[in-house]
């Protein structure tokens, strides 16, 4: 009984302090929020209990949390009219998201491309069969073997050459003061192939070539031919030009014919980088702009060059321009197909810019919200070169305008969004 009439006594207390203590903070967050009103001094809140409503910093009485600052936020709304309410949610927002406004200014125009190293087709050589005879003995026998200018690469047994050296031979033994007919068998021999060398060593040992030398009149490394592949085709213009072999097609003992390709050899030190650039910023770019090649493979390495030479044209199913970038390698560091990266600079420039954020990408238009009153209307632009985190505006937009500062918050990706009465 005694335990009832202490717990009684308690509850009613609590509830005598409790109602006292809500009372006076009803009745001091009344007096205070008054006494706000009138003046512009921050207001502190409890983040749990909203009643609670001080002019400076302190802990909650109820909860004992740190009091926070209240954020007074207010809007007119009283332009806002019905007609504006009523428009379509997919054309014009109501919203109270912060706005900016363009910025005509002159900006360092870069453009940024990946691309691919590949084989210089200026670096690839052919050498083709001068005459027609069968390979004696093949120097070359593996794969991207370096090679010297000047250095042996087949004996071959020709008979048409035998004939042409023993007419000469003839001649210079019987026929001595022919002048004409001698100096024609030389330019016979020399144009099939024999070098000077060969010629003179023809005339001082009156013994013929039987098994008549070849020699590599370029450096580099040897590609052997594939079957049925022709010249045209190795020195196709492309990063991915095929310039290997799966196995070698000449054997010591084959004949060759006349013309028939024999050997490519690639000058690696000798490379150009293939880069691919988007339509809308090849328009800024030209001939001999400067640019920074860096490899993703090896941070901190960068390589001075310029563009070279841009494509003309578009190859079916890419929207990109491709242009080409001359790499001296003569240390053969850089390799075909690597990866790399170009930083171009295109010059200065001066144009109407936006944040990125503030453009909206609907596949093929691009929008920006853009302010009337209390909403906001799209308005299509067409957009140019990108320059760090802002965006050319080219058409669509004046410095005059005002816009959304972030065009994805404005948009439900569950709406279609027109843009046929933007204009209006």
């Amino acid at each position: 009984m005694n335990a009832s009439l202490v717990d009684s006594s308690r509850g009613h207390s609590s509830q005598v302090n409790a109602s006292l203590v809500d009372s006076s903070q009803v009745h001091s967050s009344q007096v205070d929020s008054s006494q706000l009103n009138s003046s512009q001094a921050k207001v502190y809140t409890c983040s749990m209990h909203n009643q609670i409503i001080r002019d400076k910093p302190g802990n909650c009485p109820i909860c004992g949390m740190t009091l926070v600052e209240k954020i007074k936020y207010t809007h007119n709304t009283s332009s806002t009219d019905l007609q504006t309410v009523l428009r379509p949610v997919n054309s014009t927002v109501i919203s109270t998201i912060s706005a900016l406004v363009p910025v005509l200014k002159e900006v360092n125009s870069t453009t940024q491309a990946d691309g691919i190293i590949g084989y210089d087709d200026r670096a690839i050589y052919t050498i083709a069969a001068r005459y027609a005879g069968r390979i004696e003995k093949i120097y070359l026998t593996y794969e991207f073997q370096e090679i010297k200018k000047g250095q042996r690469m087949l004996d071959v047994y020709s008979p048409e050459l035998v004939t042409a050296q023993q007419e000469l031979l003839y001649l210079a033994m019987h026929s001595s003061g022919e002048y004409m007919l001698i100096q024609a068998a030389r330019e016979k021999l020399l144009l099939a192939g024999m070098t000077s060398g060969q010629l003179r060593q023809l005339l001082q040992t009156r013994k013929v070539f039987y098994r008549l030398p070849v020699y590599s009149p370029y450096q580099g490394h040897i590609h052997y031919t594939m079957s049925g592949k022709s010249t045209n085709e190795v020195g196709a213009s492309s990063s991915q030009a095929d310039v290997s072999s799966p196995e070698l097609d000449l054997k010591e003992g084959q004949y060759i014919s006349k013309g028939q390709l024999l050997f490519k050899v690639v000058d690696f030190g000798h490379l150009w980088a293939i880069f691919k650039i988007e339509r809308s910023s090849v328009g800024n770019l030209r001939l001999n702009d400067p640019l920074q090649i860096s490899f993703p493979d090896f941070p901190g390495k960068i390589l001075s060059a310029k563009v070279n030479f841009i494509e003309p044209e578009i190859e079916p199913g890419d929207r990109n321009t491709s242009i080409r970038v001359y790499i001296n390698n003569p240390g053969h560091d850089l390799k075909v197909n690597e990866l790399v990266r170009a930083t171009i600079q295109t010059g200065i420039t001066k144009g109407l810019y936006i944040p990125r954020t503030a453009l909206y990408n609907l596949g093929r238009t691009t929008i920006v919200w853009l302010k009337k009153g209390d909403s906001y209307r799209v308005r299509p632009v067409s957009t140019g070169a990108g320059h760090a985190e802002e965006i050319e505006i080219l058409h669509g937009l004046s410095p005059t305008d005002s816009i959304a500062r972030d065009a994805r918050y404005m948009t439900d990706s569950e709406s279609f969004i027109h843009t046929n009465d933007a204009a209006q």
